[in-house]
């Protein structure tokens, strides 16, 4: 008897877990259909795809359990798909749900945003002088999805009688948390929200069982939405992570993807990687720090044979267990083939590090691949890892990391097929690109073999074949301290309808709000002047806040 965790057998469950476990909760997995009459309290985190999440259960024999549990009055806390189940049904596939909620989960709208929405986001209690669960209005919580309960009282009054609290992003007006009875659920993922996510997580699970059976109906409220939404600008930490020629995993950072030293330093030898320090130590620090989000992007060797590369896989486990905020994996997403000639598909090498304990992962050579391949045949074929991937756990798991080199032109002869996307240098940037004119071609490998296609061509492609997000680094950028190419990642943002993370360039504290104030990204990523500690994360959200740029305070 006691506190259950419910794994529907196709997301990220590791990350509460681990929360769990450093909270000093005990607890059990729920591996059959007769585990939930000994289940006391269950927790079923779910990070996913509706129709998949809901297939799962049903092929484990699992969903009529998981119903009769919740009708029984025994506490149930649900996050994210764990919420989305409890509703009718969704727009995300055909599949129904448990229709405990009577109301169906549908799509934002992305007239005015990006969707998925993801980010940090305000939670606002429904009535604040009731029991709030361990929900607080002034704090900031992590959500990623594309699919939400639309708050509608007049439209489903039974169904807004659930609602806790309500988030607002854009023009739209979404149920954020649901309480009634002995059922409390989260759209957010208090696992992955840092010290606030914690502290509700910890909350919920000190309190007696008896206190979780007999949550109030909620009134219902008619509140118009705003203009503006309290989403944050995210700020996430970059750590490549490789082999030195010893053997062993550490970060290091180069200067057009060049990672070698290139002169004898105090620490290393001329021709030596570069070592910044080892990466779980590193992830430990930035999470401390306040980083909104931490990317690991494996560029060793192992790569070519992801789930033999135990190391990284064991760098994931480690960074999971002292990091709860976002965590993103890149290297080696792909369809391959071991040494001893076993294949091993994308999607199975994604799920590998989201059982460890990643959130997102990163893809970057087969994306341009993959839209080369959609481009000659006019539609998705379904085999690409971004297809596959965002089918089995939702596109908000699915990030491209896209590596673009200028090619620079005449602009008064130029006729080529990328006239309508030259840029040209501004009379105020910097000296080296005044009076010159480019557009921006994408490359494989690191940077090292460029491809006919443009940014923008490689931008809209990886959105229709499924990507979440796109992380837009630039090879003339990189390791320069000149700023984020505002011009390129100004391009990209108005091709898509994604969110979109800025990298490559930053030397300053500064660079990070002329990012914001300059385009309408939703984060921007560094590395080497956080590992070498140029700039700190806190001196670059008190500039921020300072700018009257909404931050997360943690």
């Amino acid at each position: 008897m006691g506190l259950y965790l419910l794994d529907y057998g196709a997301g990220n469950v590791q990350s509460l877990a681990n929360s769990l476990s450093f909270l000093g909760h005990k607890f059990k997995w729920i591996s059959s259909a007769a585990d939930f009459a000994n289940a006391t309290s269950l927790i079923f985190p779910g990070v996913g795809a509706f129709e998949t999440a809901i297939g799962h259960l049903e092929s484990r024999g699992l969903l009529q359990p998981l119903r009769e549990y919740i009708l029984s009055g025994k506490p149930y806390f649900g996050i994210c798909i764990g919420m989305q189940v409890l509703f009718e049904s969704s727009a995300e596939g055909s599949s129904l749900g448990l229709g405990i909620i009577p109301c169906p989960i549908d799509r934002f709208e992305d007239n005015d945003k990006s969707v998925p929405h993801m980010g940090w986001n305000a939670a606002d209690l429904i009535n604040a002088n009731e029991d709030a669960e361990g929900v607080n209005s002034s704090s900031y919580y992590y959500f990623v999805h594309s699919y939400c309960a639309k708050y509608k009282p007049d439209l489903y009054p039974g169904a807004m009688h659930w609602v806790h609290s309500t988030t607002q992003y854009g023009q739209e007006l979404f149920v954020s948390s649901v309480r009634k009875g002995n059922v409390f659920a989260t759209q957010f993922h208090p696992e992955k929200s840092g010290k606030a996510g914690l502290s509700l997580i910890d909350e919920w699970l000190r309190k007696p069982e008896s206190a979780h059976t007999h949550a109030p109906s909620a009134s219902l409220i008619s509140r118009m939405p705003i203009p503006k939404h309290k989403l944050t600008k995210r700020i996430v930490a970059c750590m490549d992570v490789r082999a030195n020629d010893q053997g062993d995993l550490v970060v290091t950072k180069g200067d057009q993807y060049d990672v070698r030293e290139k002169s004898t330093t105090t620490t290393e030898a001329a021709g030596a990687v570069r070592n910044l320090g080892k990466p779980v130590a590193l992830a430990a620090r930035y999470y401390t720090a306040g980083a909104d989000e931490l990317c690991l992007l494996n560029i060793t060797s192992f790569r070519h044979s992801p789930l033999r590369d135990q190391p990284m896989l064991a760098v994931v486990r480690a960074a999971a267990e002292c990091v709860f905020v976002p965590l993103t994996i890149g290297g080696g997403i792909k369809d391959s083939v071991d040494p001893d000639g076993t294949k091993r598909s994308a999607l199975e090498v994604a799920g590998a590090y989201f059982r460890a304990g990643a959130d997102k992962v990163s893809i970057g050579s087969e994306a341009v691949h993959a839209v080369e391949r959609l481009r000659a045949s006019g539609k998705p074929d379904g085999t690409s890892a971004i297809e596959t991937i965002a089918h089995a756990y939702g596109n908000q798991a699915v990030v491209v990391s896209i590596d673009p080199r200028r090619v620079y032109v005449d602009p008064s002869t130029y006729e080529g097929p990328y006239k309508s996307e030259l840029v040209l240098g501004q009379e105020n940037g910097p000296e080296n690109e005044r009076g010159k004119a480019w557009w921006y071609q994408c490359t494989v490998s690191g940077g090292r073999e460029s491809r006919d296609l443009s940014v923008v061509q490689l931008a809209q492609g990886v959105e229709t074949l499924g990507a979440g997000e796109i992380l837009v680094n630039s090879i003339d950028r990189d390791g320069t301290g000149l700023g984020f190419d505002l011009a390129l990642v100004n391009m990209i943002k108005k091709s898509v309808k994604i969110p979109v993370v800025a990298s490559s360039g930053a030397g300053s504290a500064k660079h990070f709000v002329d990012v914001f104030e300059g385009t309408e990204v939703e984060a921007a990523l560094a590395a080497g002047i956080f590992h070498r500690e140029v700039v700190g994360i806190s001196e670059v959200k008190e500039l921020m806040r300072a700018h009257h740029i909404n931050v997360r305070e943690d």
